[in-house]
């Protein structure tokens, strides 16, 4: 029997295959054999196969690509990743925000944080994670961005300064090797420290490196609210002084009184692709975020990171001063109702998870502002929180828009567990599906497709994943486009997405008949420096 003609090791039969592309469906057989699909077509009577997944009724699609994920904070404890397998996830793009596990500073201890935080680094660069990673066996794919919040971290600590010329240098040769060990991209997250503390012109000068080394940009902007356009603007200044790819991560824009920016924001986008520079966005479809409650305060309050920020707490002055910076953002940015711990430390406020801002605020009779900064006082800086303050016509505008992709920025990958996280980690694949495709139009299904698989894959980009074609990779799902649904809500987040079938990673069977089969076949993916 001629290799042409051998058994497949899987073929998916009687499915409407959407192929990644925006095309429209068509029936077709999918063979795979030895991890990549060889066969896209007609059904073949003589066919045999050592498993076969019976689609018929069912709409086959890539396995779709979460172009923003920290899962890197989260894998190695939650391997099977059974959250992302019941959307149809098969791959996690990492390293967003601008933090990473990765790297350290040849002196750095590597004890200093580690993964299921937002601590920061463990790992002295891209081979030993990814050594922990494959060590883990992981069922998704982990594709890595390095972030420059590490990169800073690892030459400059948590200070508040500007970088000179020799830190800058230093920045440049740990990204550099970042680069040559296989990373996809850099990202920023210029809302944080310590990312926040960089200028302009040090962002410009690291991603004219990424840019050399043929690396994506990806940036959570300086600002989402009320300087959002600013923020757009300062992005594509990036991306044309330095010539780079950019990414702009999950575009918003928070607060009543900026409610409705992201049309200039995209309109913004529009006009530089028009001119050359090589720019999309992604977007999740919910109308909150989920960040750490640190990023609603004043820049100087962070100087020295969280240490820095309790000694000013525990000063007076200090504290008044970071009050009076912070009380202009109440009802504007910062919406009291709006503001939910999602999980926070032991302490005074343990049992507190699932309640906002302005619950705690009458509770203790002192206004919103003041019970911010009580809440991260008594436990040490360290709140995440789901933050309700966006508009669904927005979010509507964006992922309309042709270069949006879907992206989750979630971290949670298994159900039950502690606090009361943000749904996105659950349902926001099937969320597209369910609410934005067959509940209200806003899009085609296969754009919603293609918004999250060919499109992502695009952006890195990703070689042999994001369609399903002859000689790509075998990452694939097959699911009921009629049942599809998030069962996650604000209020009750720990519930898998329902409706998913089948899932496949790199030709082996992850998720049949709607359970998981223990199979974790994922791996850390590298990019081929050579490939510059």
């Amino acid at each position: 029997m001629t290799p042409q003609n051998a058994p497949y090791d899987l073929l998916i039969t009687g499915g409407s295959l959407l192929d990644g592309t925006g095309a429209a469906p068509r029936y077709a057989d999918i063979g795979v054999r030895a991890g990549r699909v060889v066969h896209v077509g007609a059904p073949d009577p003589e066919a045999r196969a050592t498993e076969v997944l019976d689609a018929t009724g069912l709409t086959v699609t890539p396995g779709f690509i979460d172009l923003h994920s920290h899962a890197d904070f989260s894998v190695l404890a939650s391997p099977d990743a059974e959250a992302c397998l019941r959307q149809g996830v098969t791959t996690l793009v990492t390293g967003n925000c601008g933090l990473s596990p990765f790297p350290l500073a040849p002196d750095q201890d590597p004890a200093s944080g580690g993964p299921g935080t937002l601590a920061g680094a463990q790992w002295r660069d891209l081979d030993g994670f990814a050594a922990a990673v494959d060590g883990a066996a992981p069922a998704v794919n982990i594709v890595p961005l390095v972030g420059h919040g590490a990169l800073r971290a690892a030459v400059m600590g948590d200070a508040r300064t500007a970088a000179g010329p020799a830190e800058l240098d230093a920045m440049r040769t740990l990204l550099a090797t970042a680069a040559a060990q296989g990373v996809f991209g850099m990202s920023t997250g210029l809302i944080y420290a310590p990312g926040s503390f960089a200028e302009t012109d040090e962002i410009i000068a690291l991603a004219t490196e990424a840019a050399r080394r043929g690396l994506l940009y990806a940036t959570h902007m300086r600002d989402e609210g009320d300087r959002v356009i600013e923020a757009v603007e300062e992005a594509l200044l990036v991306a044309r002084k330095a010539g780079v790819r950019l990414q702009i991560s999950h575009l918003k824009a928070m607060g009543p009184a900026n409610h409705g920016k992201v049309r200039e924001a995209l309109d913004l986008i529009t006009a530089a692709s028009d001119e050359g520079v090589d720019v999309a966005c992604d977007v999740y479809p919910y109308t909150a975020s989920s960040t750490r409650l640190t990023s609603r305060l004043p820049d100087w309050a962070m100087d020295g990171g969280a240490a820095g920020l309790l000694e000013r707490l525990a000063d007076p002055e200090t504290r008044d001063r970071i009050l009076d910076d912070l009380r202009p953002a109440v009802g504007r940015t910062l919406l009291p109702e709006g503001v939910v711990i999602a999980m926070l430390g032991p302490g005074r406020y343990a049992d507190r998870v699932g309640d906002s801002i302005a619950d705690i605020a009458r509770d203790e009779a002192v206004e919103p502002a003041a019970a911010v900064l009580n809440v991260l006082a008594v436990h040490q800086g360290e709140i995440m929180i789901v933050n309700h303050a966006m508009a669904d016509a927005d979010v509507d505008t964006v992922l309309r828009h042709p270069v949006s992709a879907v992206a989750s920025d979630g971290w949670v990958l298994n159900a039950p567990g502690d606090g009361h996280p943000h749904p996105r980690n659950f349902g926001t694949f099937a969320r597209v599906i369910g609410h934005y495709v067959r509940g209200n139009g806003v899009l085609e299904l296969a754009d919603a497709v293609r918004k999250m698989t060919s499109l992502p894959a695009s952006r890195l980009p990703l070689p042999g994943r994001g369609t399903v074609a002859v000689g790509q990779i075998a990452d694939l799902a097959v699911l009921d486009p009629a049942t599809v649904t998030d069962p996650a809500t604000y209020a009750e987040p720990w519930q898998y997405a329902e409706g998913m079938r089948h899932v496949v990673v790199a030709g082996e069977t992850v998720l049949r008949d709607g359970e998981m089969t223990g199979a974790r076949p994922g791996r850390l993916l590298r990019r081929d420096p050579a490939e510059v």
